[in-house]
């Protein structure tokens, strides 16, 4: 069992964003046995010039300028480090060649701090554990020296056009020099084996904590218990309101075919959905960003819960983290039929179009029922943090035997 062991875990997601990430519970999750440095992501010069209003930006300022500690205890066994650096935002550089030479000094300024708070920390023989960064974490390995170092790959951030310009190219080559990749889909598992043989799925973590509501006592919010006095069913979504990943089209024709149902939205809206003609409807609520504990109480107001994506590159191979959530309350969910949904086939309702939305939208209310419910439960289950750190820890004993041996 992998256990006392010192871990360095860092990501595209720092410790304080204020939504659910992946990087962090999967910390935390790691902190119940061995010890943990989470290390947040530099400021870079570009936020540092033009974000300073930003509070998070307003942290690390006050870090690099030395009044607040660049280590942060969280508990007995996890820290946070802020590193007190900037690095240079290089990204418009066009020449591979040139790209590579500064990103190795930034993440030389990177690693120092690294080196400063794992001194202080005492950690030796430390592992380290990666969450789909291919661009900041490229040279660790070398500069760093870990046991082992460990890539997640997770997420298509490589066909977002600031990572696609040079991680399509540093990932793939990351991933051919680390000792373990570990990924949440069968596409990436197979993607990644052209690059390294020593790659998994693992699935995908969800905290089923707070949906746990076996007691009923999750309270549902008021502004949607007036919603729900209405007397209509509701069709809800849960997370940020952006064109890059959901087709407004489809809550459109939802909205405007099942007049007498009503559309809730609940996340921070991008300029997009500002503009859409969603705003225009009647029978659609939307009630903004709620931090990730309130998140809950929404879904257990909801009759059938939605994730309304477009197909692209990014959506079709992509780990949809709320349909574990919703179904970990037991919601009959409708999501658009992605390459990745499959993996859901039996317990979620799979339109490919926007018509089969509505055929789909009312089979899942006529259908359910509290058995129905129980297995959707039951099958978020198996997708706690603990599973999912569970299999990573198999995978370092495996690497551990084939060392020893």
């Amino acid at each position: 069992m992998i256990e006392n062991r010192n871990i360095i875990v860092f990501g595209l997601q720092p410790f304080d964003v204020d939504i659910g990430s992946t990087c962090k519970y999967t910390a935390i999750e790691l902190s119940k046995k061995n010890n943990i440095l989470f290390v947040n992501y530099p400021l870079n010069r570009k936020n540092f010039l033009l974000d300073r209003k930003n509070p998070m930006t307003r942290k690390r300022l006050r870090i690099i300028k030395g009044k607040e500690p660049e280590l942060e205890k969280i508990n007995d066994r996890l820290w946070v480090l802020y590193p007190r650096t900037i690095i240079e935002s290089i990204n418009w550089i066009n020449s591979p060649k040139i790209f590579d030479f500064f990103n190795k000094i930034n993440e030389k300024r990177f690693a120092y701090w690294i080196k400063k708070a794992i001194k202080k920390l005492n950690f030796k023989d430390y592992i380290i554990f990666n969450d789909n960064s291919m661009i900041i974490g490229y040279y660790l390995k070398e500069l760093l020296k870990p046991e082992y170092y460990i890539y997640l790959l997770r997420d298509a951030v490589t066909e977002v056009a600031y990572h696609k310009k040079h991680g399509q190219r540093l990932e793939k080559q990351l991933i051919s020099k680390v000792d373990l990749v570990v990924t949440n889909s069968y596409y990436f598992e197979n993607y990644a084996k052209q690059f390294n043989s020593n790659s998994h799925m693992i699935g995908q973590g969800c905290d089923l904590t707070m949906y746990n509501d076996k007691d009923g006592k999750i309270t549902i919010p008021e502004e949607l218990q007036k919603i729900i006095d209405l007397k209509k069913p509701i069709i809800g979504y849960t997370g940020v309101l952006t064109a890059l990943r959901l087709d407004i089209d489809i809550l459109v024709h939802i909205a405007k075919t099942l007049t007498d149902w009503n559309l809730v939205l609940v996340g921070p809206e991008e300029e997009e959905f500002v503009k859409s003609e969603l705003h225009n409807l009647k029978n659609v609520f939307f009630l903004g960003r709620k931090d990730p504990e309130q998140l809950p109480g929404y879904i257990k107001g909801f009759d059938v819960a939605i994730n309304p994506q477009k197909i692209n590159k990014i959506t079709d191979i992509n780990y949809p983290l709320k349909i574990d959530e919703y179904l970990a309350m037991g919601k009959p969910a409708v999501a658009t039929k992605t390459t990745f949904m499959s993996y859901f086939k039996g317990y979620v309702y799979l339109p490919s179009n926007k018509e089969e939305y509505i055929k789909y939208l009312k089979l899942a209310i006529e259908e359910n029922t509290p058995e129905k419910a129980k297995q959707r439960i039951a099958f978020a289950s198996t997708h706690s943090w603990k599973n999912f750190v569970d299999k990573i820890y198999n995978y370092i004993e495996e690497l551990e035997n084939k060392k020893n041996n």
